[in-house]
């Protein structure tokens, strides 16, 4: 799936099961609460703290989709086009970061 096709697919899902988007200070903040679900399996697969009980039935996979399902519906609400801004974001990274981490000695 393309993110033009999944900004399409998430709206028509909103429109047909969601009844409507929720506002974007609402998905704003849902968004925050997602990334912290997110947050919290990687601390704890990845980093030093053990699971709790009720974070071992939590995905990994869900958690990032969780994520990019309420960001597409910020992006739809607010007009913006992923793809196009995806392309231009990696064509600023690329100008600005062209040299600067392969000379990063932290990175060797």
């Amino acid at each position: 799936m393309t993110l033009e096709e999944a900004q399409k697919t998430v709206d028509s899902w909103i429109k047909t099961i969601g009844v409507r988007y929720f506002n974007e200070l609402t998905n704003m903040v849902l968004l925050t609460e997602e990334v912290g679900e997110l947050a919290r399996i990687i601390a704890r697969k990845y980093g030093e703290q053990s699971f709790k009980e009720t974070d071992k039935n939590h995905n990994l996979a869900d958690e990032m989709a969780d994520v990019l399902f309420v960001l597409i519906c910020l992006a739809n609400q607010t007009g913006v086009d992923l793809t196009s801004a995806l392309e231009k974001n990696l064509e600023k990274k690329t100008k600005r970061d062209i040299t600067r981490h392969k000379q990063n000695h932290k990175l060797k």
